[in-house]
């Protein structure tokens, strides 16, 4: 895959907005538990007091909780609030808000930040809930004795009288001892504890608490609402990002390996299967897309996720630690084993995929040979078992992945009741908060989530590596027909050509298909080529427009060799007719302005009457616009002959090649053709290729190849004199007569 990231540069702006997006979404995830341990924790357990800090209280309660205070903390204290009687300037104010005021001076706390409130927490808390003891203690009084601390005393016995007439030593020894119990509860335990004695100080004020908790709790309830609100918009405009970018980089490889194959040479073509071609270009492809998609969604996304939650579950609860670590460790070993085991065949699974598209499409193209020799049949066990090998090794694959599912849900539940079990002891010590507990479960299953998607990126990553290995090959391809550095220009194009001692061998091949060929075909005369099946006609022609180059010598248009023009250039000086007409899917105007776009009415209707295709078109109800389908599979092989040879008329070049594009005509329409070619093209270049004597026994110059070698060169009546392979095909077509 990193191979292919080159394609994601154009879009590295939507990528870099992906990623923040996808911050932002995790960010709103890992917030939400939070919110819901605030409502249980605050809104519920602590009645929406969310500290032991008293906006207010009481000149009673204030000067029982100082003397559980050391002088600094008490001056810290009484400074961070203000004290109310009757006299003060805002006494109205207040008496408004605090209806206890009309009965008791009291203290409000000042306007403090946040740091001075986390100051004075663990100080209001301890002697907040010292206070509030000595009442219980009070209240649970059995037979006029109450149990202070493991003391027993009178029930009517003014504590805190008592603790003003002793020294302050001892006092302060005393409250030492119990900030010791109290800070065992750990700092949080403390803030919930003191928060109830909190409450009471406010209903004493005269607050309404049951609005203060339903306020609270609908406020929390509407900031949770609003991340998550927040957190599906960056779910849709990161999927619609993934989206363009996925789709974007699948259109460019596309477009890329597309534009690779269309510069291939023929010997080329042979390293890859046609099949195999357009399985990388559809269905490797769309793997790639598709991974693309999900890593932008999921590889990304994940890491995040899994990193906050961990961090977060730390800090809720590190006591608890050790089941994630456990969980991490477990999933990590999982996935590593399913990878291992999948890799190899996602593998064999996508050349499985070519063989299966490679029977197909033999059958498709070849089912009027299987029905004429009645072997449907095999054919239909050929591709059973192909497609059996496919289904199996698919099978496979999914009987693995689909194991990953149940086991990592028996994980993740395994791990909620363990923190459930150990979650509800410290529950019970009071050493954790019960919205912490269902906050760290949270966390726990987002930490999961994040494996189970990386799970579902181990799923497709495999066969998408294996796709992009596959695009690699094509792209790595270098082309062995290249345009030149410093091209030649063609001045004043007549479209000679000649051949100076050309050989040509195919890759890995031991012997040469051509051997020194040399011989000019000029323009204004035809030049034909003849010769045994297998003698390399074919090849020699191709090397004029470069479908293949030379190995030896050198193939020269209008005294340039042909490798030092663009391909470009060379090919429009060439109109070329492949020996199976080749059209295109659309109209019969379109395949002929294949040669020009621009060619006007005239010229087509010229080029339809020289190539004798003017009964195709009338006999179509459209005309020049009726239908071709793909591939001309409505015409017939010399209709798409005829159409092609008029598709090369369109472009008007230099140098006309037909590679025996003669041979599905009649002989009667082949005669006309000829004469009439030569009538209209008389300063071009014609090259013919034939098998058949009649249809190039009036060329100016025929070539006679015998097993890649030039073994007689002249007309019609001195190879008849002077080469006994020309006379031997020319005799085994047409008899002395005929000929003469």
């Amino acid at each position: 895959m990193l191979k292919l990231i080159k394609y994601l540069k154009p879009y590295s702006f939507l990528l870099i907005m992906a990623i923040f997006l996808l911050f932002v979404q995790a960010m709103s995830e890992l917030a939400l538990p939070n919110y819901m341990s605030d409502i249980v924790n605050t809104g519920i357990q602590q009645g929406g007091i969310e500290t032991a800090v008293p906006k207010a209280m009481r000149k009673s309660t204030m000067d029982k909780i100082t003397l559980f205070m050391d002088s600094e903390e008490k001056d810290f204290v009484l400074n961070n609030y203000e004290f109310v009687d009757s006299s003060s300037e805002n006494y109205d104010k207040y008496l408004e808000e605090y209806p206890a005021l009309e009965n008791e001076n009291i203290y409000v706390l000042k306007d403090i930040s946040n740091k001075t409130r986390d100051e004075l927490i663990p100080i209001l808390g301890k002697t907040l809930m010292t206070v509030s003891g000595i009442q219980q203690a009070k209240e649970n009084a059995e037979g006029g004795v109450m149990n202070l601390n493991g003391m027993e005393m009178p029930a009517n016995l003014d504590v805190y009288n008592l603790l003003k007439m002793m020294p302050e030593s001892q006092r302060q020894q005393m409250t030492e001892q119990i900030d010791k119990q109290i800070e065992a509860l750990g700092e949080d335990m403390v803030n919930q504890a003191a928060v109830a004695a909190v409450e009471k100080e406010y209903v004493e004020l005269g607050l309404d608490v049951d609005k203060m908790q339903n306020d609270y709790i609908l406020s929390t309830g509407f900031w949770m609402l609003m991340v998550s609100l927040l957190s599906a918009a960056s779910t849709i405009v990161v999927s619609l990002l993934s989206a363009r970018i996925g789709a974007g980089a699948a259109k460019d490889i596309r477009y890329d390996v597309f534009s690779k194959v269309e510069n291939f040479s023929n010997s080329e073509f042979v390293k890859f299967s046609t099949a195999s071609l357009i399985t990388r270009t559809t269905n490797d492809i769309i793997q790639i897309q598709l991974v693309l998609i999900m890593m932008i969604r999921m590889v990304f996304y994940a890491p995040i996720m899994g990193t906050g939650g961990i961090i977060r579950a730390l800090d809720t609860s590190p006591s608890m630690s050790w089941i994630i670590v456990l969980a991490v460790i477990v999933l990590l070993g999982l996935i590593a084993v399913i990878f291992a085991i999948a890799l190899p065949k996602f593998k064999k699974m996508q050349k499985l995929i070519d063989r299966l598209n490679l029977v197909t499409r033999e059958n498709l193209s070849g089912m009027m040979v299987i029905r004429a020799f009645n072997t449907q049949k095999f054919e239909e066990e050929r591709f059973d078992k192909a497609n059996t090998e496919l289904t199996k090794t698919q099978l496979f694959i999914n009987r693995v992945m689909v194991s990953m599912m149940p086991i990592m849900m028996f994980i993740m539940n395994g791990v909620m009741v363990l923190i459930v079990w150990i979650g509800a002891h410290q529950i019970s010590e009071s050493s954790l908060q019960v919205g912490d507990m269902m906050a760290y479960m949270q966390y726990a299953m987002q930490i999961i989530f994040s494996f189970l998607m990386l799970s579902a990126m181990f799923i497709i990553l495999p066969r998408a590596t294996v796709s992009a290995n596959r695009i690699k090959e094509v792209l790595d391809v270098d082309p062995e027909i290249k345009d030149p550095e410093n091209p030649k220009n063609i001045k004043n194009p007549k479209g000679l050509v000649e051949f100076k001692n050309v050989s040509y061998k195919f890759p890995h091949a031991e012997e040469p298909i051509l051997k020194n060929i040399s011989f000019t075909a000029e323009p204004g005369k035809t030049t034909a080529i003849i010769g045994s099946t297998g003698s390399g006609k074919s090849t020699l022609v191709n090397m004029i427009p470069r479908f293949y180059d030379a190995t030896e010598g050198q193939v020269l248009i209008d005294g340039i060799d042909v490798r030092e023009i663009t391909q470009n250039e060379l090919r429009k000086q060439i109109g070329y007719v492949p020996q199976r007409g080749v059209l295109f899917s659309g109209d019969i105007e379109s395949n002929l302005k294949y040669a020009d776009k621009n060619a006007p009415e005239e010229l087509i209707n010229k080029a339809i009457d020289i190539a004798q295709a003017r009964e195709i078109v009338e006999e179509k109800e459209e005309g020049i616009h009726a239908p071709i389908s793909q591939g001309g599979s409505n015409v017939s092989g010399g209709q798409k002959q005829r159409l092609s040879i008029a598709r090369a008329l369109v472009k008007k070049p230099n140098v006309f090649i037909f590679d025996d594009s003669f041979s599905a005509l009649d002989f009667k329409t082949d005669s006309k053709l000829r004469k009439k070619l030569k009538e209209e093209t008389g300063n071009s270049t014609l090259i013919i290729v034939a098998q058949r004597i009649a249809t190039i026994k009036n060329a100016e110059q025929i070539i006679v190849l015998d097993e890649g070698k030039i073994v007689g060169k002249g007309t019609h009546n001195e190879l008849m004199e002077s080469c006994e392979t020309y006379k031997e095909i020319a005799l085994s077509q047409l008899s002395r007569e005929e000929l003469e």
